[in-house]
């Protein structure tokens, strides 16, 4: 790769994070001052797509049949930063993300976050973390929809993770079909460490649902189990499940 090239490619990276920080600028002034939560996760929504569109990055969505119309979770491997955006954007709106408790820390984010709909679970304290769980499985008793990373975190490794449990619980006390959904590319155009993006097709695979009548949901171990090898099976990945963790459930 010559420099030109080199240089192209960084312009690229750089107009993607502006474009990004042009949805985030405007959506955080929408979510201040609009009332009604339903325009503000229409709009945050629709700013999560032009973060992608105005880039004009490549994203493939397939399966859009095989979500519910009805109340559903959802749950999708992690691979980069990108992935929670890149979900918002292209699934309904009325889909709330489920986000590690520590981006409560910071201000903005937290705040623009919470106003879109977005939940919060508290990882490393007990009380929180109970706390949490608690207010997410009474959300999806409700008929929220809730969409989860069920990994909890992401790396440089290829590799699906062991799945925590909650997602699984609440789609068992809500009773609600479990929708997996495949994420290819995220950790090529923007991987653990690296700053500017990099060109690259963006795939989203939303898979068959698994409903609450199946054999599956027995147990949020088998339900969890079934949902991550449906995902393993489509990217095409590691199996980095840690076999001496403890239990799902």
């Amino acid at each position: 790769m010559n420099w030109v090239t080199r240089a192209l490619a960084a312009l690229w990276g750089l107009f993607a994070w502006l474009s990004f920080g042009i949805a985030v600028l405007l959506s955080l002034i929408v979510v201040l001052i609009v009332p009604s939560a339903e325009r503000r996760q229409r709009f945050v929504t629709w700013a999560a797509r032009m973060t992608f569109v105005l880039p004009c990055f490549r994203v493939h969505l397939t399966g859009m049949d095989n979500l519910p119309t009805d109340n559903c979770i959802v749950v999708a491997n992690h691979a980069s930063y990108l992935d929670g955006v890149l979900l918002k954007g292209y699934l309904p709106w009325r889909f709330n993300f489920v986000i590690k408790g520590e981006m409560r820390n910071f201000g903005p984010a937290h705040f623009l976050l919470r106003r879109g709909g977005s939940r919060f679970v508290e990882r490393t304290d007990v009380r929180g973390s109970s706390r949490d769980a608690r207010q997410i499985v009474k959300a999806a008793q409700s008929g929220e929809s809730l969409g989860f990373f069920p990994e909890g975190t992401f790396q440089a490794e290829p590799g699906i993770l062991r799945f925590r449990p909650g997602a699984f619980v609440a789609a068992k006390k809500g009773d609600m079909p479990v929708v997996p959904i495949a994420i290819r590319g995220s950790r090529y155009v923007l991987p653990s460490g690296r700053f500017l993006p990099r060109r690259g097709p963006l795939h989203i695979d939303i898979l068959p649902a698994i409903a609450p009548g199946d054999a599956e949901f027995e147990s949020s171990r088998e339900l969890a189990e079934t949902a991550r090898q449906r995902i393993l099976a489509v990217v095409d990945e590691p199996d980095l499940r840690d076999e001496t963790a403890p239990p799902y459930s």
